[in-house]
């Protein structure tokens, strides 16, 4: 009987982060719209592969610096 508990359990963990899975992907899609809008609005010329290059770029090197932040913050907590 213990081990169909921990496999609800586990089931239940597994359906929750499916859940918060998805609602982060929603967001990200979100928050991408945004950004290529604002991008847009600064380089409206730049609607080209180029445009696209840069585009991504930037959003990399604003993830990877936020990660890096993150990280240092979450470490010094520890």
């Amino acid at each position: 009987m213990e081990h169909l508990r921990e496999a609800e359990r586990e089931f239940r963990e597994k359906i929750a982060t499916l859940i918060l899975a998805g609602f982060g992907l929603v967001t990200a899609l979100a928050w991408n719209d945004a950004i290529q809008t604002l991008f847009d609005a600064f380089f409206p010329k730049s609607n080209g592969l180029i445009g696209k290059f840069i585009y991504a770029f930037v959003v990399t090197a604003i993830v990877v610096t936020l990660s890096l932040q993150l990280k240092r913050i979450s470490e010094k907590k520890e």
